[in-house]
């Protein structure tokens, strides 16, 4: 029961009932990707002469889940898939794409955030803090 109430409200966990219904109405499975994310594209054409694109993400809905070579194809920088026409490869300064991981154990904190102690390194010789007097 729990699984059912979750599938029609809960919309930032998978797809809801009412998406699952239209997907299977309107759309074709295009691709599921390396984070589990599913693609699909309308079968038609809409009226400003596109098709519409959805991901139903796997797990919490996110949108730093989307790769970047689908969020490209998501939003029709262009128009053929990754999985048919793959993009150039990727230069040695780049890095491997990950999720948003802000709340999270791997979430980055810069040198004297409080989640790193909250101390920070002396400053250069040209700044003074202000303190009140007294």
């Amino acid at each position: 029961m729990f699984k059912f109430i979750k599938r029609i409200f809960a919309w930032w966990d998978g797809a809801t009932l009412g998406m699952l219904l239209t997907l299977k109405r309107r759309a074709v499975f295009v691709f599921e990707d390396d984070f589990g994310n599913k693609y699909y594209e309308e079968r038609k054409v809409t009226y400003d002469g596109r098709k519409r694109r959805w991901v139903v993400y796997k797990g919490y809905a996110d949108a730093s889940r989307v790769p970047p070579e689908w969020h490209g194809w998501l939003h029709h920088m262009y128009d053929n898939r990754p999985n048919e026409t793959p993009l150039p490869t990727a230069q040695p300064y780049e890095k491997e794409h990950l999720p948003n991981m802000t709340g999270t154990v791997y979430a980055y904190h810069p040198k004297g955030s409080l989640a790193r102690g909250g101390q920070r390194e002396k400053v250069a010789s040209d700044y003074e803090s202000w303190s009140p007097e007294g």
